[in-house]
């Protein structure tokens, strides 16, 4: 394939980019990058009740969080207009569209008597072949496509095989509504075309419209591109992706302290597998991607293994990166917790000082961040549940012995402490841990931390010995 392939994203601004339109994405940009492509993006923004600025600015946030980049400017498919009523109207010069006449009470009484008898709803073609001079008074018309009556329409789709639609089955679509609107189906065709369009990618949910598009396609003698359907997400329970599945906005995913590269790893595959490999760079998903290997099945969304793949991620990021992503994600996480947006200089070298012990366990920013509440935590701290079980009096009088120890001691980082506790344990016939404990409860008010000698050389020798008088005298 040649560096001619063109792909686009085309969401309707109605909403957020939700996660079926992000990984439609991701496989439109993937498809571009394998082949040395370009991928457009159209805002399908011609609902212009429901579209909004709102919504198209969420589209490119979440896009350019997630690294999906686009080639040229955004195209807006409303400002195009005037592009698809000349489109129509050459339709109308060449007798492949005519104009219809028929009232809403006449389509009304269509639809009604299809129901009554059980039957799909399709307009019967009654202005087809009618002379416009026959038209009544004070009717706008709109226009419809002359579709052809007899044989298929079929379409070699990339993922579904080879689609084949009875004609008969599929009546004249309006592609000009009576105010001079175009519809949607007329404005995706005009679009694709004008754009070079070469491989459509999206939601086997507009199947059905790819018959209607191809329809238009030829009646105005154009090459269609070519189509992939991919099947919808579903919950981990089989049911259509809804928002109690975690269909969110891909902002929320942001918030909830996911990583952009573990979120494509999680979506590419969703729908699409490379043998048996779960975790894929960005270049080795580009080089890897292909429409054969995606399933016909509808893929399911599971969120444990989401935060499995981002605990990954997080293993192996850099601790700058990974303070850096926190600070970005403190305007929605941040208040809650006290920790204002951007971070202190201070807080910031304590969290990446911190960041080799938390992101062992952390398998989000979130967790990293709850983890770490131990660096900001006011004197003297609040002890949770557990960490008040693991301090009483037999322990809070080991805290007393140990003291002079860690006080003399001339150099404070987590050998030299984990050393003198250690000395310490030895010398009283003690575990380890019952010193290493009650020390945690100590110093974090919980009973669970990164590495006790971490926590001890990043808090430093001041705050430590602090916060163990404090308890001590507690």
């Amino acid at each position: 394939m040649s560096s001619s392939v063109v792909t686009r994203f085309a969401p309707s601004p109605t909403g957020y980019l939700h996660i079926g339109g992000a990984r439609t994405a991701l496989f439109n940009w993937l498809y571009a990058r394998r082949f040395g492509g370009r991928m457009l993006l159209r805002i399908e923004d011609t609902d212009r009740e429901r579209s909004t600025q709102g919504a198209i600015d969420a589209i490119l946030d979440g896009m350019r969080w997630l690294g999906l980049d686009w080639d040229g400017d955004v195209i807006y498919q409303y400002a195009r207009a005037d592009r698809h009523r000349e489109a129509a109207e050459s339709l109308l010069a060449s007798g492949h569209a005519y104009r219809c006449y028929a009232t809403p009470e006449e389509l009304t009484a269509m639809r009604e008597a299809a129901r009554a008898e059980g039957r799909p709803l399709r307009y019967d073609g009654r202005w087809r072949d009618r002379d416009p001079s026959e038209a009544p008074a004070g009717v706008k018309p709109v226009i419809r496509l002359r579709a052809p009556l007899d044989g298929e329409t079929v379409v070699e789709d990339g993922v579904q095989g080879r689609v084949v639609w009875q004609n008969k089955d599929l009546d004249d679509l309006v592609l000009l509504r009576s105010d001079g609107n175009p519809t949607y189906m007329l404005a995706v065709v005009v679009d694709d075309h004008d754009m070079g369009v070469t491989q459509v990618i999206r939601g086997d949910d507009h199947l059905t419209n790819a018959a209607r598009q191809r329809q238009i396609f030829d009646a105005l003698g154009w090459e269609a591109p070519a189509m992939a359907h991919i099947p919808l997400i579903h919950g981990a329970d089989g049911a259509k992706l809804s928002k109690r599945h975690g269909a969110l906005g891909v902002d929320a995913y942001r918030d909830l302290g996911y990583l952009p590269a573990a979120l494509r790893n999680y979506l590419v595959r969703l729908g699409w597998s490379h043998g048996d490999q779960e975790v894929f760079s960005t270049d080795e998903m580009v080089a890897a991607f292909d429409l054969k290997s995606i399933g016909r099945s509808p893929a399911r969304f599971d969120f444990a293994k989401l935060e499995n793949l981002n605990g990954l991620y997080i293993r192996g990021a850099a601790d700058a990166d990974l303070v850096a992503a926190i600070d970005a994600v403190l305007p929605a996480l941040g208040p809650e917790r006290g920790i204002a947006h951007p971070m202190s200089p201070d807080l910031r070298d304590k969290l990446t000082a911190a960041m080799p012990g938390l992101k062992e366990r952390g398998k989000t920013l979130v967790d990293l961040l709850d983890s770490a509440y131990y660096l900001t935590a006011a004197r003297p701290l609040a002890l949770d549940e557990k960490a008040r079980g693991l301090l009483g009096p037999e322990a809070r009088e080991r805290l007393a012995a140990i003291l002079p120890a860690l006080e003399a001691l001339p150099d404070w980082n987590a050998a030299t402490t984990e050393g003198a506790v250690r000395a310490f344990a030895e010398s009283a016939s003690v575990k380890l841990g019952q010193i290493a404990q009650p020390l945690r409860a100590a110093l974090t008010g919980r009973a669970t931390s990164p590495p006790v000698f971490d926590v001890m050389a990043v808090l430093g020798r001041d705050e430590c010995l602090g916060r163990l008088r404090d308890q001590i005298g507690g």
